[in-house]
C-alpha cells in the first residue's frame, strides 16, 4: 500500500514560476428586507452601484432586492479582503456576472490601484432573508524560479 505525503506549502503552484497565495478573505451579510425600499430609490442606486449593476438589479423584477443585497455584500466583502474598509467609492468595485451567472469583480480607480495585480474570487448566496458574499484575495505575482 502506497502512502501519499500531504504537503503544506503556502499556496499551490500555478504554471511556471507562479505561486498563488491567499492574502485576504472578506465576508459580508446584507439583509434583503433592508434593500426592499432602497431598490426603488434611484439616488441610492446611483450612489453605490454602477450603471451596469443598476440595470442588472432592475432586470431582476421581484428579485431585485435580493440581487441588490448580494451585490452590496460582495462590494463590502472585497473591502474586507483588501483590509482597507470603505476608503473608496463603491462604484469603483463593480460586480459582473458571466453567462452562467458566476459573479466576478471589475475594479477601477483607487480600488484597482489598491488591489494591484491580485486576483479576487467571489461567491454570493441568498437564503432566509439574507444575502451573503465571500471574497478571497490571491496574490498572483511571479516568483523567481530556483534552479
Amino acid at each position: 500500500m502506497m502512502r501519499r505525503e500531504a504537503t503544506r506549502d503556502k499556496g499551490r503552484k500555478q504554471g511556471k514560476g507562479r505561486k498563488n497565495m491567499i492574502r485576504g478573505v472578506g465576508f459580508d451579510l446584507c439583509e434583503i428586507a433592508r434593500m426592499e425600499k432602497l431598490a426603488e430609490d434611484e439616488r441610492f442606486l446611483n450612489r453605490f452601484f454602477t450603471e451596469q449593476e443598476a440595470a442588472f438589479i432592475r432586470s431582476k423584477g421581484r428579485n431585485k432586492a435580493q440581487t441588490m443585497a448580494g451585490i452590496f455584500a460582495a462590494k463590502e466583502a472585497l473591502t474586507k479582503a483588501l483590509g482597507t474598509g470603505l476608503i473608496f467609492d463603491l462604484r469603483e468595485i463593480e460586480v459582473r456576472h458571466s453567462e452562467t451567472g458566476q459573479p466576478c469583480y471589475a475594479l477601477t480607480g483607487e480600488a484597482a490601484e489598491t488591489a494591484g495585480s491580485d486576483r479576487f474570487l467571489l461567491s454570493i448566496s441568498h437564503d432566509g432573508g439574507m444575502a451573503g458574499a465571500v471574497c478571497i484575495r490571491e496574490n498572483t505575482e511571479q516568483e523567481e524560479m530556483n534552479g
